[in-house]
């Protein structure tokens, strides 16, 4: 008895955890192409799909000097970049000078293209040029913000020179620091 509730409970285990790193894109059907918001895209049992560390700011970044919500300020997000993001309390991490881009890539790992990804900065492009980049340039990915992400190529979809920050938040029961990126205008004052 005790070896079949054993052996139950590892099979049950087993397979929840399959389920949870399963790509919920993959179907018995054969595959067609999808086109994806990266806020619908990769997303992880917990319906996220970035690191929950984002780690240092890339190479080459320069911090805003005089930034409208300076490190430490907290702040309600108003993006929806993924599920629980819109309306959620935050704290700046970090607020930069730089060129951000909406880009639309397919991931390294597979599945459908991923549209109008927000955001990622200049520093995280290999071998850029001078920014701004103009819409529809082809460049590959340096960033890690996703599954599939890195080394990806990638199409600008249109840039904004607005601040961007990082930012620390909890949504949906996950921790993120230093979650990369948000622009000034998807940010208002906490009251």
């Amino acid at each position: 008895m005790k070896r079949t509730i054993a052996l139950a409970a590892l099979t049950l285990t087993s397979t929840l955890v399959l389920a949870a790193c399963a790509d919920d894109t993959a179907s018995d059907a054969p595959e067609t192409p999808t086109t994806q918001s990266s806020a619908e895209a990769g997303m992880d049992a917990e319906g996220h799909d970035h690191p929950a560390d984002g780690g240092q700011p890339p190479a080459g970044i320069v911090a805003e000097e005089n930034p409208t919500y300076p490190v430490g300020t907290e702040v309600i997000l108003t993006a929806d970049h993924m599920p629980g993001m819109e309306g959620a309390t935050a704290t700046v991490s970090g607020a930069f000078d730089t060129t951000t881009y909406s880009v639309s890539y397919t991931p390294t790992t597979g599945g459908g293209p991923i549209t109008d990804h927000r955001w990622v900065v200049h520093e995280e492009l290999v071998d850029p040029g001078a920014a701004p980049l103009p819409e529809g340039a082809a460049v590959i990915l340096d960033a890690e913000h996703m599954t599939g992400m890195h080394g990806a190529e990638a199409t600008i979809d249109y840039s904004t020179d607005e601040t961007v920050y990082m930012v620390d938040l909890t949504v949906d029961g996950m921790t993120m620091t230093n979650h990369k990126w948000v622009t000034e205008s998807e940010i208002s004052p906490a009251e």
